[in-house]
């Protein structure tokens, strides 16, 4: 198997009308490998294991050198971490100090780039503090995306930067712009660049994989060189302190909603100071790539467990599902607006997502079903047999339903008891299991055991039939034949 960056670049490669063939000279391939993962880029790849460094074990120590002189060079380090051990060379030690504190750069002059139309989109990340929900605070972050040439620009507000949430704001944004561009300049964000040595740029995986469909190649900025992404540098400020002041917004689609009306009334038709033209004007000369079909499901997703409140668990929050599927295991998907749970890849509810916390999002037809449910599993036989033995039975009932106890299971037990030790002790039982709480049919069989005496019931004759040596019959509650016989007596006496 081969890595996603390497797919990545076979489709760069035949996206630029190469051969089969000179791509597998050029990445030193098979032809059949190029032509397994032109055809079907989602193959299983495998992960290997970063290579230990000798440097690992001193790198906090090399921290502390840097605290006390943040300038000190390379060969006085080494020769600190010689004398406790190490028998590495100083080019790990040198490249290592580069990584941690960069290379010393001069003041020189900056020349302005401009791209060519739909060649390249700026991407960045702005915070914006936190949005209240309630008693509830998310932070706030706001992605801007522009077209380099026109300036004209996106932006998408959300509670996450997440992977999901980067590639479902970059989706909307190509949809905002309906195309996209050749290029991708990315600032150094983990969801983009896992890696770099100098020249030597390790894109994210995951984000590799995203932009493949798209046919976009990803450019990664240079550490500490602002003046490379200074587009969208501006237009986060451009935002900050032109669109954020003086509004309140009660929630994310709320946010949304005023942004996209100033954008079309504020941003994209102002005369820009460095082009001399208004953004959407400009735009209207810029050709951009055609956005694939179907357009990629970059929903957040979890493998998520149905717990015995019918509901699943997912960003702090509560979310009912049909009460049949609890104990399984169903996938969810979730955007800014919408929860959907699936079981067997089909949809088996969708709720409106909740950014408060420890919120319970529930459907009327969720607890209809409970309902439903509940009322068969009491009109079944043996549970109907048990409630006859008296109101502590029923009580008892009541409170392993209350408990989310297996009812079934448990009254199945408990008649296996009542013929064990007799409905009294079995009643006396449960009396003292409700005094303290202990619903279950384990807690009354320890209480019989430690307290009563079996009762052998030897059936007169045993049938061939094994169901029908097992026939119950509710007892006769001689209560109200007590009743009778007083009445009886108060009648006698009063004639």
């Amino acid at each position: 198997m081969i890595d996603k960056r390497t797919i990545f670049e076979i489709h760069r490669l035949k996206d630029l009308g190469w051969t089969e063939r000179r791509i597998a000279r050029e990445i030193r391939l098979g032809r059949n490998t190029v032509k397994k993962y032109l055809d079907n880029p989602e193959q299983v790849v495998c992960k290997r294991s970063p290579k230990p460094s000798k440097l690992d074990p001193f790198r906090d120590l090399i921290d502390q050198f840097l605290e006390q002189d943040s300038m000190v060079k390379a060969p006085v380090v080494l020769q600190r971490l010689q004398s406790r051990g190490f028998d590495g060379k100083i080019t790990i030690v040198r490249d290592y100090l580069q990584e941690v504190r960069g290379k010393i750069k001069h003041r020189e002059p900056f020349i302005r780039f401009e791209s060519p139309p739909g060649q390249q989109m700026q991407i960045d990340w702005g915070h914006f503090g936190h949005l209240s929900y309630g008693q509830d605070n998310r932070r706030l972050y706001a992605l801007a995306v522009t077209e380099s040439y026109s300036r004209l620009f996106y932006v998408e507000f959300t509670h996450s930067q997440k992977q999901e949430s980067l590639h479902q704001s970059l989706l909307n944004a190509f949809s905002y712009f309906k195309g996209t561009p050749r290029e991708l300049l990315v600032d150094n964000m983990l969801t983009a660049v896992t890696e770099r040595q100098g020249a030597l740029i390790r894109f994210n995986e995951a984000f590799l994989d995203f932009l493949r469909p798209f046919k976009i190649i990803p450019i990664a900025c240079n550490v500490r060189s602002p003046n490379e992404k200074g587009k969208i540098e501006n237009i986060i400020k451009f935002l900050r302190y032109n669109f954020w002041p003086l509004r309140s917004f009660t929630d994310l689609n709320d946010i949304q909603t005023q942004l996209l009306d100033w954008l079309d009334n504020v941003a994209s038709v102002r005369i820009h100071q460095t082009t001399g033209q208004s953004p959407k004007e400009r735009f209207s000369t810029v050709t951009l790539g055609a956005l694939p079909e179907p357009l990629p499901d970059c929903r957040e997703t979890a493998l998520v467990l149905v717990h015995k409140d019918f509901a699943v668990r997912f960003d702090a929050n509560a979310y009912t599902v049909p009460p049949w599927l609890i104990g399984k295991k169903l996938t969810l998907k979730a955007d800014k607006t919408t929860v959907t749970i699936y079981h067997q890849q089909k949809p088996v509810a969708t709720h409106q997502r909740s950014w408060r916390r420890k919120q319970r999002i529930e459907l009327p037809s969720h607890m209809e079903q409970v309902k439903k449910m509940k009322k068969r599993l009491w009109q079944d036989k043996q549970i109907t047999l048990f409630s006859s033995l008296g109101p502590e039975a029923r009580d008892f009932l009541q409170a392993l339903a209350d408990a989310n106890q297996p009812i079934k299971k448990n009254v199945s037990r408990l008649l296996c008891l009542k013929d064990e030790y007799g409905a009294l002790s079995l009643i006396q039982a449960i009396r003292k299991a409700i005094l303290h709480r202990a619903y279950g049919a384990h807690y009354i069989e320890n209480i019989l055991y430690q307290e009563m005496t079996p009762q052998h019931h030897h059936p007169p004759v045993k049938l061939k039939d094994k169901d029908l040596n097992h026939i119950r019959l509710p007892e006769p509650s001689l209560s109200e034949y007590d009743a009778y016989i007083l009445k009886k007596s108060k009648e006698d006496k009063d004639d």
